[in-house]
């Protein structure tokens, strides 16, 4: 079994490892998505309008889901599965950026993936913003050699164009017919003025990308944006928390109906109920969590996973019963990625620091992102920790020990000490936060490295969920870009989970 993160700084892609193969995989011509430039921002701006003029969401997920209804879509939203009672599936995140960070993830996913029955993209498909035209070569090229079904669940960005791209790859619907422009002066109005709306798909570039996937085995048409899978001993649930983070009332009453029983449950939503040390419930329209429906014994859930945050957290939480669920973030699969370092030491819902998990470690992750800052800031001298540097300072300010164990001691310095608080690495609780960035995920969100990593380490990630009738057994592996990782890629965390 390949070293991880956790063993050997080789082990986390650091050095000078062979590039694996994964460029022969990708198109000729490649368009760098870049979150800094204008022309990516302002089409996926109908998040700021949701935000500011009120969320349409609920309402357009209601025409989708009453338009497969009435074209022969179960009315329950499940898929019934025929799959044993022993079967496996795998789950990747925030996937389409279709750049190098993507299609870095696949030749390691296509070797973890070997004999799984189906795979769950959870969360942002596509980005920037859900195009139909962008899933030739972010959807159907990247994962065209995965033999099984996938399904889907959507995020914020695939909801940019109102989700016309996603429902017409996932459940084959047609574009919804267009509804009468909203009275003048009033919020709806004001938002319209401004909104940004799908525009007719290109037929043929979309059976052409369509060809790439299409072996009968590879074939799954579901429902609708949210759905329930019926497989072997469990329950699969995927919910759409639209473009702000919450699901509608319809859907609320949905998820209660599809709870109910003892069978045993995973979720998996594009918005992590637990992540960066925080717990984020998802509010149902009309009262009530998503969370609060996980919790309640009577509905069985063992395992929540959710998408949208590009990195893997785990938290078991102990909750009622003497129960504990396994609250999963998964969503490294392409995207850039989301920081680690600036997590704090975890005490939420009673799971320390020594039980939580994460990918990448922390000390990496501030290794990385300081060198971005040295590239784009022009200052590398300054900015640049090695990953020994990192984790140091990582330890020193957490007051924990380093994750894996480290050749000479490391001096830390000023300068290095500087750099971590500019960079926003997490603290203990109380301690105080000098050189520290006033919102701790500005700098992700402005310097977000989406158009500067081209070159491993990626810090990648993906889930493989093992199912018995006693057990699920999940494990995170890691793609980083390296041929080795390509070949064995290497487990970051597994665990366990009950299903009695």
């Amino acid at each position: 079994m390949a070293h991880s993160s956790r063993d050997t700084a080789e082990g986390a892609g650091w050095g000078n490892a062979q590039l694996g193969t994964y460029k022969g995989l990708m198109p000729a011509r490649v368009e760098k998505l870049s979150w800094l430039d204008p022309r990516t921002l302002w089409p996926a701006r109908n998040g700021v309008l949701a935000s500011w003029f009120g969320d349409p969401t609920g309402r357009t997920r209601g025409r989708w889901v009453e338009q497969r209804v009435a074209a022969g879509a179960p009315a329950d939203g499940v898929v019934r599965r025929t799959d044993s009672d022993h079967f496996s599936f795998m789950v990747i995140g925030d996937t389409g950026e279709g750049d190098d960070p993507q299609y870095a993830v696949v030749p390691g996913f296509l070797k973890a993936s070997q004999g799984t029955d189906f795979a769950v993209l959870a969360s942002d498909v596509i980005y920037p913003v859900g195009s139909t035209e962008d899933y030739g070569t972010k959807f159907f090229r990247p994962y065209r050699d995965y033999p099984a079904p996938i399904y889907a669940i959507p995020g914020n960005h695939d909801w940019y164009e109102d989700l016309q791209g996603f429902m017409r790859v996932f459940c084959e619907a047609p574009p919804l017919t267009p509804q009468a422009r909203p009275r003048p002066l009033t919020r709806a109005w004001f938002r319209s003025l401004l909104w940004h709306s799908p525009g007719a798909a290109d037929e043929q570039r979309l059976a052409e990308a369509r060809a790439l996937r299409s072996a009968p085995s590879q074939q799954a048409v579901q429902p609708g944006p949210y759905w329930a899978i019926d497989a072997g001993p469990v329950r699969i649930i995927g919910i759409d928390t639209g473009l702000l983070g919450t699901i509608d009332a319809e859907q609320g009453r949905w998820l209660r109906e599809v709870s109910r029983g003892e069978r045993p449950k995973i979720l998996v939503t594009g918005s992590p109920l637990y992540v960066d040390g925080e717990h984020h419930p998802c509010a149902i329209e009309g009262g009530g969590t998503v969370d609060a429906i996980v919790r309640d014994p009577a509905h069985h859930y063992v395992a929540a996973i959710g998408g949208d945050i590009h990195n893997y957290q785990r938290y078991p939480v102990r909750v009622d019963g003497g129960r504990t669920i396994q609250y999963v973030v998964a969503g490294g699969g392409g995207a850039f990625m989301h920081a680690t370092h600036t997590v704090p030491r975890v005490s939420v819902a009673d799971v320390t620091e020594e039980e939580f998990r994460c990918y990448p470690l922390r000390g990496d992750s501030l290794a990385f992102y300081s060198r971005l800052y040295g590239r784009r800031l022009r200052m590398p001298r300054f900015f640049t920790l090695t990953e020994a540097e990192a984790t140091a300072v990582i330890a020193e300010r957490l007051g924990i020990p380093p994750t894996r164990t480290q050749g000479e001691p490391v001096r830390l310095t000023r300068r290095i000490r500087v750099v971590a608080s500019l960079l926003g690495a997490g603290r203990r609780p109380g301690r105080n936060t000098h050189f520290r960035l006033p919102v701790r995920k500005t700098y992700t969100q402005l310097f977000s490295p989406g158009s500067a990593t081209y070159s491993p380490p990626f810090f990648k990630c993906f889930l493989r969920l093992d199912v018995t009738p006693s057990a699920v057994h999940l494990r995170c592996h890691s793609a980083t870009g390296t041929l080795d990782h390509e070949i064995d890629p290497p487990v970051e965390d597994e665990v366990t989970i009950p299903l009695s």
